[in-house]
């Protein structure tokens, strides 16, 4: 007779309700561990890609603008852009250090104050600024604008003479922004454009002060510009205007 095994399996013994419910919790905490990980890492990623982009987004909306926003960001553009170019010329002519370190925070300050015109432009879905290059009377909307023969005049200069005359055509340059940004603010409904249009007037009185006493002409230093009527900044800061000039050297 053959004998049958049989073989007897035997049930695992059911786990304690406590036991089974702790490790359920730890596989939860396991879990959200996992979903805390990667949502960190796209956070990193995101905080990347904007550093890397200088942290600058487009904006999500246009916002609520109006006419006189979109002319002070096309006017404003070209008339930054001008004196970028009138600050690039300083640190290969300029006689003194104080010009030299004028033109760069000119600079520092106005290129970034473009690309962000050029976003709102974009965002609103308006023309971009005029690229034509200024006449001899500037464009037209853009008080304190440089023509051709001004800004050929600089590139002639060196030393004194290129520091004088920069400081003379930046003033007029200035003034030529605060009264774009006074239009601004008193026309203007865009918060960041208004906003930026006070930033101009406080920060560019400011230089116009400093450009003074540079050139030590004997015009009192104002932190507030007068805000009444626009003068003729062209008319008073013309470069074949210069002979009569206060002749004092600017010193760093």
């Amino acid at each position: 007779m053959t004998a049958t095994t049989t073989t007897k399996t035997t049930a695992a013994p059911a786990a304690h309700p406590r036991t089974a419910a702790r490790a359920l919790s730890a596989s939860a905490v396991a879990a959200l561990a996992v979903l805390a990980l990667t949502a960190c890492g796209g956070d990193r990623q995101t905080a990347g890609t904007a550093q890397a982009t200088g942290g600058v987004s487009a904006p999500a909306r246009p916002g609520p603008h109006n006419a006189q926003d979109t002319a002070f960001a096309q006017a404003m553009i070209p008339h930054h852009r001008q004196a970028v170019a009138m600050a690039a010329l300083a640190p290969g002519r300029a006689d003194s250090a104080a010009v030299r370190r004028l033109a760069a925070r000119i600079r520092a300050a106005q290129q970034p104050e473009i690309a962000l015109m050029t976003g709102w432009l974009t965002a609103w879905g308006a023309g971009q600024a005029p690229t034509a290059t200024p006449g001899h009377d500037g464009m037209p909307g853009m008080p304190g604008m440089m023509g051709e023969d001004d800004m050929a005049d600089l590139r002639r200069l060196r030393g004194q003479a290129f520091d004088r005359a920069f400081l003379t055509m930046m003033i007029g340059h200035h003034e030529g922004a605060l009264a774009m940004a006074r239009t601004e603010r008193s026309g203007g409904v865009y918060a960041p454009a208004r906003k930026l249009a006070a930033s101009i007037e406080t920060s560019q009185s400011t230089e116009i002060a400093r450009m003074h006493a540079l050139l030590g002409d004997g015009h009192p230093a104002h932190a507030t510009p007068d805000t009444h009527g626009t003068p003729d900044t062209r008319a008073t800061h013309d470069m074949r205007g210069m002979h009569g000039m206060h002749d004092t050297s600017v010193r760093s």
